[in-house]
């Protein structure tokens, strides 16, 4: 209850679980669609999912500042690649909140003169290059940590794999390959969280940019599980990925 409670007191929590409410409102309308009998629930659940993206964003109104914080805190990273990955993850997300506000003073009616889809198109650029250049981070981390785990195997069964030849580990190097991968997000939690995270993200940019055209269900699908990825970060900050 503790932990719920300080969840539900932060700007972030609360922003996350109106993207959890989005998200499976546009996955249960994808569903839904095809089935007869079903028009009224699907024009409910279309209009919940649009209030709750409105709403939504009034609580990312101050991720310019956080987005600045973060790129302030990444360039003293000391492992070259992910500060250089961080570094330009965060002034890309800068570059996209300001986007993002630009956008909802044009929904709110303070400046009509923007032109709303130019500035769509340069916030999902943004958000993509973001979160391409924080999924390279991760597969940076991962490869490290598969790295130790085959190095930690490696001392397990030094004697055993003595007598293995090239020829017999050949037909199992996918298995060995998916093992140590396994293993290795496993071992690190927030390394899963964080990459499922991107992962469920970046569908949409792809899909807004043209690059991997895709569906609601499949975009609702993924924007649910980062959501849900992000609700576990945020009531457990010691869960969120670490990069000294």
């Amino acid at each position: 209850m503790d932990v719920f409670t300080h969840f539900s007191q932060q700007t972030q929590g609360r922003e996350r679980l109106f993207r959890a409410t989005q998200y499976t409102c546009m996955l249960l309308r994808y569903m839904l669609e095809p089935k007869a009998g079903k028009d009224k629930l699907v024009m409910k659940l279309k209009k919940l999912e649009s209030s709750v993206s409105t709403g939504r964003k009034w609580f990312r109104l101050g991720n310019v500042v956080h987005a600045v914080q973060a790129t302030q805190q990444s360039i003293h990273v000391t492992d070259l690649v992910p500060r250089l990955c961080l570094t330009l993850a965060n002034l890309n997300r800068v570059v996209y909140s300001v986007c993002d506000t630009i956008l909802w003073v044009r929904s709110v009616g303070l400046a009509s003169g923007i032109n709303k889809e130019k500035w769509r198109v340069w916030a999902a650029r943004h958000y993509y290059y973001s979160l391409l250049l924080s999924l390279v981070r991760d597969l940076y981390e991962i490869s490290l940590q598969m790295g130790q785990v085959a190095r930690d195997r490696a001392k397990e069964k030094s004697q055993e794999l003595l007598g293995h030849s090239v020829a017999d580990e050949e037909p199992e190097w996918l298995q060995s390959f998916l093992h140590l991968l396994f293993q290795s997000l496993k071992r690190h939690p927030p390394l899963l969280l964080d990459t499922m995270k991107n992962l469920g993200d970046i569908l949409n940019p792809l899909d807004r940019l043209g690059i991997y055209k895709s569906n609601p269900g499949i975009i609702g699908f993924g924007g649910l599980v980062s959501s849900i990825a992000g609700i576990i970060l945020v009531a457990y900050p010691q869960m969120r990925l670490k990069t000294h």
